[in-house]
Formats: structure tokens, sequence, C-alpha cells
């Protein structure tokens, strides 16, 4: 049965979607078998590794529609242990169309439980928000992992997260482990940067994952490409970060 990683914190620009593309990336080139949910209605992690006409269906008809299946919307990536269920904009409407439903918090844990054992690892990506779309990431997840950007304002917010977090746990979902904190988007030149890094583990201690992911030009540049860091700039800093991410991640799970 594989391993579900949630990737989530309601702030945006911390680095959710560099993280949940590149880490799904990590693993594939692992021999793992992975799925990657797109689970933002900007779909940019979609865009990385499928063209637009192939997100014919999507993770919006998945949560809405009952008849529509896993199996119906999952596609295959280039990278060949890599799979994706992809987002379009639609998915905006999703909050609208289940609020009122009484399992929506439920929808993607359902759906996920036909093809799950079909994957190594799930890597879902979330919005930059604590509605129903990252909740139901988190009732799906069996474990959460929390890019933090290592900027001034870094732990605003974190509080509501974790407190969603705990809440998930103690009812719909008491399976769900914190994996950890990755600190993201760290410019190792500013004495500022390293200061909120030891913030950051202060806070978290023990749960702060060895891997900081640095500010990086190539991992900005590598989605606009349609690819991981790994095959646009294998070389470079990200790809041996994310790589090194990719391996704490298994050894913790």
């Amino acid at each position: 049965m594989s391993m579900i990683i949630a990737i989530a914190n309601q702030k945006g620009g911390v680095g959710k979607t560099t993280t949940a593309i590149n880490l799904a990336a990590g693993l594939a080139k692992k021999n793992l078998k992975t799925l990657l949910i797109d689970m933002d209605p900007q779909g940019n992690a979609t865009l990385t590794y499928l063209d637009a006409e192939q997100v014919d269906m999507s993770i919006y008809d998945l949560l809405v529609d009952p008849q529509v299946t896993a199996e119906q919307v999952i596609r295959t990536s280039e990278l060949a242990e890599l799979d994706v269920i992809g987002s379009r904009i639609s998915l905006a409407k999703a909050e609208a169309k289940l609020i009122s439903e009484f399992d929506s918090h439920f929808r993607l844990k359902d759906k996920l439980d036909a093809v799950r054992d079909f994957y190594d690892y799930v890597v879902i990506d979330t919005p930059p928000a604590l509605g129903i779309l990252t909740v139901n990431a988190l009732v799906a997840a069996t474990h959460l992992i929390v890019p933090i950007q290592s900027s001034y304002y870094a732990l605003e917010g974190t509080d509501d997260l974790l407190d969603t977090y705990e809440k998930i746990k103690a009812r719909p979902n008491p399976d769900l482990e914190f994996l950890g904190v990755v600190v993201t988007l760290h410019d190792r030149r500013t004495v500022l940067a390293r200061d909120i890094r030891e913030q950051i583990q202060k806070v978290f201690g023990s749960k702060v994952f060895r891997t900081t992911i640095s500010k990086s030009v190539r991992l900005e540049e590598s989605p606009a490409y349609k690819q991981s860091i790994f095959s646009f700039s294998p070389r470079s800093s990200g790809a041996s970060e994310y790589y090194s991410l990719s391996e704490e991640v298994i050894g913790r799970v």
C-alpha cells in the first residue's frame, strides 16, 4: 500500500509546487512507482508533466462526479515511473460544488482507495488555502510535509495549518503523520536566512529535514520548460538537494 504525502502550507510562494514536482520526480528516479496529484487550480504541477490537451479529465471531475474513477483521470508522464492526476482552472469551482455534500472531505480518499496499491508513493500538491481541497488532501494522506520559506515571515500562519492537522488527525484521519518541515528558498549568503533557519529548527526540532532547498534560478526556470530539475539541470544544486530530500523522505517513511 502506498505512502500518500500531502505537501501543504496555506501561504503562497513557499515552494509547495516546486517541492511536489521534484519530490515526485526524485522518487520516480529511484524506480518507485509514483503518482503526482495536482490539487491546485493554478495547475502548475500539471503543466510541468502534461500538455493541456491531455487533461481532458482532471482532479475536478474526480472530486465532483461520483461516476468518475481515478483510473479515468490518471495520465502517464515522460518519466517511466511517474503518473499524474492533473488540474485545470475549473477546480476553483470545486469548493462551491462540494460544500453541501456530506462526504465532501472524503472524496479524494475514497477515490484513491481503488488505485493506491499500484503505487509506492502518492504526492499531493495543495493550494495556498485551508479549504476543502487541502482538507481532502490531508484526509487522504498518510503523511504531511510542510515547506517553509526562510524569510522574515516564515512561521506566519503555521499555527493554523498545524491546528487543522491536529483536528484531522483527531477524527477523520487518525493515521496522518507529520513527516516534517522542509526549509525552502534559502539564501545561504544572508545572515537573516541563516537566523530564520535556526528559528525554524528551534520550533520544530527533529521534524526539520536535514536537506535545505536553496534559492535557485534553475529551480525557478525548470517548470517553464516543462521539466523537473533532474532533467532540466541535473548537475545543479537544486537537483542534488531534491534528490537528497527524496532519500530523506524514504528514510523517514
